[in-house]
């Protein structure tokens, strides 16, 4: 579809080391930011208390991570450099500051939005209201996000899947508006979890082997 597939992500390469800049340019035209601009019923992602917290981590977190990126472009070629500069910059307060807590959340919004684009993909639905996204967005949400939310934003995101668009609207708006064949939009989607999977995981297995990821409740 034409927002996911315009702005490409650079293959995974073989060491799994991801180049900073052009990470950060493909993510930052991904929805649902990019999304707020077309004119569907409500937000393509549904209520701001809906996609709030993966608009932030595509919004505010992409710049905190360009800011350091931009301070030294050599010393932060990849998101792994990152990681390993602020570890030693930082010590005993990383990871828990800079980009590497930037990172953190932006790779949490990511697998919210791509678990939720799978969940579609895959043709999981209310057999009852095919045409609702209700339960692909709460899988999303379980996967990626619940975890790391109090009780209160939990609440807040369970009550707002109900003003969440239909699954047409959804993928009208990811086609820019124009009528596709839902088959179409499908195909697009799968070819674009292929190319940003291998990288999010990679993502995640950084976090896991630098012991950067953190469990806090926001």
């Amino acid at each position: 579809m034409a927002l996911l597939l315009e702005h490409e992500f650079k293959p995974l390469p073989a060491d799994k080391q991801i180049e900073t800049l052009p990470f950060l340019e493909a993510v930052a035209h991904l929805p649902p930011d990019s999304l707020s601009s077309i004119p569907v019923s409500t937000d393509c992602l549904g209520t701001p208390i809906v996609y709030s917290p993966v608009k932030a981590d595509l919004a505010g977190n992409i710049k905190k991570i360009r800011a350091v990126y931009d301070s030294n472009p050599t010393k932060f070629k990849t998101l792994q450099n990152i990681l390993e500069v602020e570890k030693e910059i930082h010590g005993s307060a990383w990871p828990k500051i800079g980009a590497t807590l930037a990172l953190m959340w932006l790779k949490r919004g990511l697998k919210f939005m791509l678990v939720l684009l799978q969940s579609i993909s895959d043709g999981e639905r209310d057999e009852e209201h095919p045409n609702l996204i209700r339960v692909n967005a709460m899988k999303a949400y379980e996967i990626s996000l619940k975890k790391y939310h109090g009780w209160m934003l939990q609440k807040l995101f369970t009550g707002s899947v109900y003003a969440l668009p239909y699954k047409s609207d959804l993928l009208k708006a990811l086609e820019k508006g124009k009528e596709v064949k839902e088959e179409e939009s499908i195909e697009k989607i799968h070819q674009f979890l292929s190319r940003v999977t291998p990288i999010l995981d990679a993502i995640y297995e950084m976090y896991t082997k630098m012991n950067a990821e953190l469990s806090y409740k926001a």
